[in-house]
């Protein structure tokens, strides 16, 4: 049922391009990820990879519709995959979060969406460890937050964003 709202939403907030494809992907996973990363803190690759898969396609049948390059898709991808790749080489991330992270750029076919989805969710995972650090003491770090949740609550965030743009 979550998974219908949210392609609704993805539906709403994008309108008819190749993207939805991607953007579908990724609400028909989100609910399982969010469960499997809060319990086990880990996104398997049954389900990231899927919604990967989904990206690549949707802009590979976005290009051969338009003759042009899904710019603002790929783009998202590749910058906010890398700077999670980046973060999971020095351990402050998971490879499963890489690959959302990729997917939910490559589901991003605006700048609007783009930009927003990880700005709001590396604001929202920033609140969240600091209120953690505040509870259990600035020097301890005994606990950590399953990134996957905000990142998808950023992505369904953004098109919240973009689907008041496109009604308004």
């Amino acid at each position: 049922m979550v998974s219908l709202a949210l392609a609704a939403l993805v539906t709403v907030a994008l309108g008819p391009v190749p993207a939805l494809l991607a953007g579908f992907a990724v609400a028909a996973v989100a609910p399982p990820l969010w469960r499997t990363d809060v319990a086990e803190h880990r996104l398997p690759n049954r389900l990231t990879v899927p919604a990967l898969l989904a990206g690549v396609l949707g802009a590979g049948i976005s290009w051969l519709a338009t003759g042009v390059p899904p710019t603002v898709s790929l783009l998202a991808g590749l910058v906010v995959g890398g700077l999670l790749f980046l973060l999971a080489l020095v351990g402050g991330m998971g490879m499963g979060d890489v690959k959302l992270a990729t997917a939910i750029g490559l589901a991003s076919p605006t700048l609007v969406v783009a930009v927003a989805a990880p700005l709001f969710a590396f604001l929202m995972g920033g609140v969240a460890s600091l209120i953690v650090m505040i509870r259990e003491g600035w020097g301890t770090r005994t606990r950590h937050l399953a990134f996957g949740p905000f990142l998808l609550t950023g992505y369904f965030g953004a098109l919240v964003l973009s689907a008041v743009q496109r009604l308004v």
